[in-house]
């Protein structure tokens, strides 16, 4: 014990450069302190600090002497840090960032259930549709699609999101057939404007692959916005699967291109890169897996 408070003792006041600065931060007193220190340098017969009456200034055996000191007090930081994560206790504050559309449909309607079952749990749920860093806006945990996000950061893939091309049953009736992916050339087709490829839609078969260039009057940057253009008759959307199944399911859009492939993007779970995990922020991923972890989200097995 005596190796570990001169070890704190040390770094207050070098972290300080302050006797009477360090013994305040510890709760001792300026003569503690200054004991504390001489004892350490007779311990160690070497001097660890130069003293004037203004100033104090590390020796090279300080500087070295204080390196591990840090280390070592980090390292039983951690240690602590990690033995509280064992505790079964799910508690504090939780910002969570994660798509508009996605955000409304598959997190919110979880949220309930989630506090519920942890009721020191609290849940700030911002939804955003641009590709920002969720460090930038003090978010803890992120859900995001598409490329790996920044390297500080840690992912786990949740699921596959795949996509479909729809349109309302009026806008078909009134115009061409659409049997391959060419077809939609002659059609008013509405884009997501936060997509990279917004107007080259790409599509696979056993024939290989087609990219189009589409073209529309409308565009919008919200999932769901683009549904309801869809369902207005408005022309023929691109739209992710989680969105559009409920309508495809109850008939007010028709999936076309059935038989071409779209791309599909992963859904990660995104966290800050530290080395101990805070058990609240487990739990959450734990639930988000379970709820879209399958090979075939309950949005992709309603379009069967």
């Amino acid at each position: 014990m005596d190796a570990l408070l001169d070890a704190e003792v040390f770094a207050a006041v070098a972290e300080t450069n302050s006797f009477s600065k360090a013994a305040t931060a510890l709760g001792l007193s300026k003569s503690a302190v200054s004991r504390r220190i001489s004892a350490l340098e007779s311990k160690l017969s070497i001097r660890l600090l130069e003293r004037t009456t203004r100033h104090l200034r590390l020796t090279e055996a300080g500087e070295r002497y204080l390196a591990h000191a840090v280390a070592g007090l980090t390292h039983l930081k951690d240690a602590e840090t990690a033995a509280r994560l064992h505790s079964e206790a799910v508690i504090g504050h939780v910002r969570i960032l994660a798509p508009m559309a996605f955000g409304k449909l598959h997190v919110a309607p979880h949220v309930p259930g989630i506090l519920a079952t942890y009721p020191e749990l609290s849940i700030d749920l911002l939804l955003d549709d641009k590709r920002v860093n969720p460090l930038d806006l003090g978010c803890d945990l992120a859900l995001q699609f598409g490329d790996l996000p920044v390297s500080s950061l840690i992912c786990r893939k949740l699921a596959n999101l795949g996509s479909v091309v729809c349109a309302s049953p009026g806008y078909l009736k009134q115009k061409p057939a659409i049997a391959v992916p060419s077809d939609l050339l002659t059609h008013n087709c509405i884009l997501f404007s936060y997509s990279d490829n917004k107007d080259t839609w790409v599509f696979k078969s056993d024939f290989g692959q087609d990219e189009i260039a589409v073209s529309g009057n409308f565009q919008v940057n919200n999932g769901e916005v683009l549904c309801e253009a869809a369902l207005q008759g408005l022309g023929v959307a691109r739209l992710p699967a989680f969105v559009a199944a409920p309508y495809v399911v109850s008939g007010e859009l028709v999936q076309v291109l059935k038989e071409h492939e779209l791309p599909s993007k992963p859904l990660y779970a995104v966290h800050a890169a530290r080395t101990l995990v805070p058990r609240k922020i487990r739990v959450l991923i734990d639930r988000f897996a379970d709820l879209y972890g399958s090979a075939r989200p309950c949005w992709a097995r309603e379009l069967q």
